[in-house]
């Protein structure tokens, strides 16, 4: 399993968020998304990463003299198990929080900087509904929103479809 530490840093959080499409990527192609981290910084961030096990080497292949690697993520081994949830600090949460808004913020961000932006015919939604809810009627609403959303991962790049980040919080409301 993944270690908070690991995860929560900028350079490597920004590297995993670009595999949440679920498509491999070799080192190259992940400089091409993210084109302002600097590649000895990008090729460091990869390694730790590949040897905490959490990419995974799908392809290697000569280029140039080089090996160049073909990356996957491997998510049961990104993310933090139910001991080491269970060990975050309050700081630790509010760590991991912060990391996940900045995230969202930096979707948006790059979104609104695009060309033709058109929120309404887009499909960009942000909204927060209470719901009184018991444990197990909250259990139930998540495992049928994440069953929705992964029915819909692995699908490919093609006609008609944009790449759409979907982000789901759910927090106890205290009164």
């Amino acid at each position: 399993m993944a270690t908070l530490d690991l995860l929560l840093h900028p350079v490597r959080l920004r590297i995993l968020r670009t595999f949440l499409d679920g498509r491999p990527a070799t080192t190259a192609q992940l400089r091409e998304r993210l084109p302002d981290i600097p590649p000895a910084t990008m090729y460091r961030h990869v390694a730790t990463l590949a040897g905490a096990g959490v990419l995974e080497v799908l392809d290697e292949k000569r280029v140039r003299g080089t090996v160049e690697r073909t990356y996957r993520v491997c998510w049961d081994r990104a993310a933090l198990g139910p001991a080491d949830r269970a060990a975050m600090t309050t700081d630790d949460h509010r760590r991991a929080f912060t990391a996940f808004v900045g995230g969202l913020l930096a979707d948006f961000d790059q979104y609104l900087d695009g060309e033709a932006v058109a929120p309404d015919t887009d499909g960009v939604t942000y909204q927060q509904a209470a719901l009184w809810l018991t444990d197990e009627e909250t259990a139930e609403l998540l495992t049928e929103i994440r069953a929705a959303v992964t029915s819909r991962t692995g699908r490919e790049p093609g006609q008609g479809r944009t790449r759409r980040m979907v982000s789901l919080v759910a927090v106890p409301a205290r009164e």
